[in-house]
């Protein structure tokens, strides 16, 4: 099959990929801001949480891309056992397959703009949530921190991605301690969580290639003897060696080290 005809053909399964999610989330977004105040936050996360299976379901059977889940039992077990989970952030494909893979309700920390999205927006509002507001630093990072203690107390898992913003395949953000700094104010562990799914749906694009995507998830690091930098090298240290692993072709090999000069002969 020729490039273009690829191109076109792959242009128009993701074409039928996002009309399946409008014409999913509209009603569904509907009915749960109109249940939202009936039903428990937990009841409405998993309510919500079906739609984002439905969603991917789509994905797999209209535009190929399907998801393949690592280290999965390395999660807690327990129903109140809480973590913070620190992911990496290349298109909006994980937050969706987190969303709707993960065995346990999330909050997720977002930035308040998302609340306007229509219908996606307003029944993200409806659930229990961290939106922050990014021009106000230090505000925003003290919201966190309350709401943070308050959701872990009950058990949820809070999910921060620690580079801010969408990076591109290949590359490597800057990783901020925001999530680690949590961690240690409140004694939680911390989970990294590697997502190669830029191979699948680059950041800022529409056109969505067939093939597997991996959510892998790492193991528990305790905060005890950390701060929050050292915590957060050791986060970014896994996160990066497991996407080199699944993703070896997006990234360059590492340069050979220069060798010495021989030593003149006499």
């Amino acid at each position: 099959m020729s490039h273009p005809l690829m191109t076109a053909l792959m242009a128009l399964r993701s074409a039928l990929f996002f009309a399946w999610g409008v014409l999913t989330i509209v009603p569904w977004a509907t009915a749960a801001v109109l249940i939202s105040p009936f039903v428990s936050p937990t009841r409405l996360y998993w309510f919500c949480s079906a739609w984002g299976r439905v969603l991917l379901w789509g994905l797999h059977h209209f535009a190929g891309a399907r998801v393949r889940r690592l280290g999965f039992e390395r999660l807690p077990q327990g129903k109140k056992d809480a973590v913070i989970l620190l992911a990496k952030h290349q298109s909006a494909l994980e937050t969706l397959a987190l969303f709707a893979y993960m065995p346990h309700p999330l909050a997720f920390v977002f930035k308040k703009e998302l609340l306007y999205i229509p219908f996606f927006g307003w029944a993200l509002g409806r659930m229990d949530m961290v939106h922050i507001d990014r021009s106000r630093r230090a505000e925003a990072f003290n919201k966190v921190a309350a709401q943070g203690r308050r959701l872990a107390a009950q058990g949820t898992w809070v999910i921060m991605f620690p580079e801010g913003t969408r990076i591109p395949r290949g590359e490597t953000g800057q990783y901020k301690t925001g999530g680690t700094r949590l961690a240690c104010d409140t004694g939680l562990a911390v989970q990294p969580v590697a997502c190669a799914t830029a191979k699948v749906w680059p950041p800022r694009s529409l056109l969505i290639s067939p093939g597997e995507y991996e959510l892998s998830v790492g193991p528990v690091l305790a905060p005890q003897g950390h701060t929050p930098d050292s915590l957060m090298v050791e986060v970014k240290q896994w996160i990066e060696a497991e996407m080199r692993r699944l993703d070896p072709a997006a990234y360059r090999p590492a340069a050979p080290a220069p060798q010495a000069a021989p030593a003149p002969q006499p």
